[in-house]
């Protein structure tokens, strides 16, 4: 029996060094195809190369400074000389009071989750965008823009905010959080 196991085990040998030799023999074929390929590819002439473009000579541009504005005054239109007008009366944000935690955050950064009611008190819950819930209240302040809160209603937070208008004024707009945005 164990002769019969070694004739098998040698016949596998035979076998599988007789198709590696017929695997080898078919690498090694003629390579005349791809010799001619080559070469008719090194036969074709070369792409001409486009010739550099010609060097642009720079002409700096001398600044007079007394022809047309003042690049360094803000005037209210381009090119225009007059000044805007300070709104010095109107809204002024109070920079006196102390910040509430949810004026560290832009206003679109903020969502409304709900509303709720306790007797006379109305408040609506906004989460922050580190995903903390907050109660506010009508009068307390939201947002970067001094967003105070003027109306809590079932679907919505109305606000107030002052925006500097770039001349020493504030602008009054406003602003809102509906329930689910954000």
């Amino acid at each position: 029996m164990k002769r019969s196991g070694e004739q098998a085990m040698r016949a596998a040998l035979v076998v599988m060094a007789l198709g590696l030799a017929l695997t080898l023999t078919a690498c090694g074929e003629s390579m005349e195809n791809l010799n001619k390929y080559i070469a008719s590819v090194k036969a074709r002439p070369a792409d001409p190369i486009p010739p550099i473009p010609p060097v642009r000579t720079y002409t700096p541009y001398e600044y007079d400074g007394t022809v047309g504005r003042d690049p360094f005054r803000q005037s209210l239109n381009e090119g225009s000389d007059e000044e805007r007008p300070t709104n010095r009366s109107g809204p002024r944000p109070d920079f006196e009071r102390p910040k509430e935690y949810l004026e560290r955050y832009e206003l679109d950064t903020m969502s409304m989750v709900g509303t709720f009611r306790k007797g006379e008190s109305y408040w609506v819950l906004i989460r922050d965008p580190e995903g903390v819930v907050h109660r506010v209240s009508v009068g307390d302040y939201l947002g970067k823009n001094h967003g105070q809160v003027v109306q809590i209603s079932d679907t919505q937070v109305s606000l107030s905010e002052l925006i500097s208008d770039g001349a020493g004024g504030w602008l009054v707009r406003e602003a809102s959080i509906a329930l689910g945005e954000g």
